[in-house]
């Protein structure tokens, strides 16, 4: 049996459906009172859990054989973040102890943004972690918590990172970032968009190379899952190649939507509504996304699909679920 933190999540459910495939047995840790949609119907064992609780965790690791630990907070806003550090370090080091007890092996998702940022040149494992990291508390903590899984696998955890970059696809329940951004194209939603490119990846191939790490990763090593590089324009071109829809689009100069952003926070804040222009969105569409898997095609057997399907397919679920 394998016990999945964080299985409700976009990346976690559809890693769920990927073991069941499979004929594995399935525990998720889910939050008290936490929606449950996205597993709802699925094979897997729900045992009520926090990994701030550490009674809790030694409790839903009995008789598993491993982790597969994706709980955490994201959180593109700026500034520091407490709540953010406490979830997603502290968390993971209470993960980690209960699987060092237990002596089960790790499976932990990190980021790519977890690594330190470069300008020019190919982003790849031999890039460190970057716990000083000025873009965000969500970066700084995931390099935090990466550096956590790296120590306790010296220490002699059986444990393996992976980074995936932007993550789009089916199976996105909540509405991630970019999933809102693919929604409201493909409902012919009219839409605000700035220049800018990044590397997104599809959820189901991130799947599948957590659980090929979990066979074949090496003992602390990291391995990124990468996809394919798109700019947002390209993006919104595609959803309306594929609907055969037109929607008004409007590109926001970069100086603008920059100055706008400045402010937006407090209003996402407010409204409580997911974020698309924050000085951290606007960075990431600006950075170097030029990011290689070729460690993960070599040692995991990992081959991502083209982003035309993704996005044929994330366009598919979104409108079939309006049905």
């Amino acid at each position: 049996m394998w016990l999945v933190t964080g299985a409700t999540g976009h990346v976690g459910n559809v890693l769920v459906r990927k073991l069941l495939e499979r004929g594995e047995n399935v525990r998720a840790l889910i939050l008290p009172g936490e929606c449950r949609e996205s597993i709802s119907g699925l094979r897997v064992e729900a045992v009520d859990g926090d990994v701030l609780d550490g009674d809790s965790l030694f409790k839903s690791m009995r008789g598993v054989k491993g982790i597969f630990h994706l709980a955490g907070v994201i959180s593109i806003m700026p500034g520091p973040n407490p709540f953010v550090r406490k979830v997603n370090v502290d968390g993971t080091k209470n993960v980690l102890r209960a699987a060092m007890e237990n002596g089960i092996k790790l499976i932990y998702t990190s980021s790519i943004h977890a690594i330190q940022r470069v300008e020019n040149g190919v982003i790849d494992e031999k890039i460190p972690y970057d716990m000083n990291n000025p873009y965000g508390a969500y970066d700084r903590s995931k390099a935090e918590a990466t550096l956590e899984v790296l120590n306790a696998a010296r220490s002699g955890l059986e444990a393996v990172v992976t980074c995936p970059t932007g993550v789009i696809g089916p199976y996105d329940f909540r509405g991630s970032m970019m999933g809102a951004v693919i929604h409201d194209a493909a409902t012919a939603k009219p839409t605000l968009y700035v220049d800018g490119a990044y590397d997104f990846v599809d959820v189901r191939d991130v799947a599948d190379g957590l659980i090929s790490a979990a066979e074949n990763g090496k003992r602390g090593e990291s391995y990124i899952l990468s996809g394919q590089k798109i700019s947002v324009r390209y993006m919104l071109e595609t959803v309306r190649e594929i609907t055969g829809k037109n929607f008004f689009q409007m590109k926001i100069p970069f100086d603008l939507a920059r100055l706008a952003a400045m402010f937006t926070p407090m209003y996402y804040q407010m409204a409580n509504a997911t974020p698309r222009f924050t000085p951290y969105s606007l960075e990431v569409l600006q950075s170097n996304s030029n990011i290689s898997h070729a460690k993960a095609t070599k040692e995991l057997g990992y081959a991502p699909r083209s982003l035309y399907e993704s996005i044929r397919d994330t366009v598919k679920w979104f409108l079939e679920r309006r049905k």
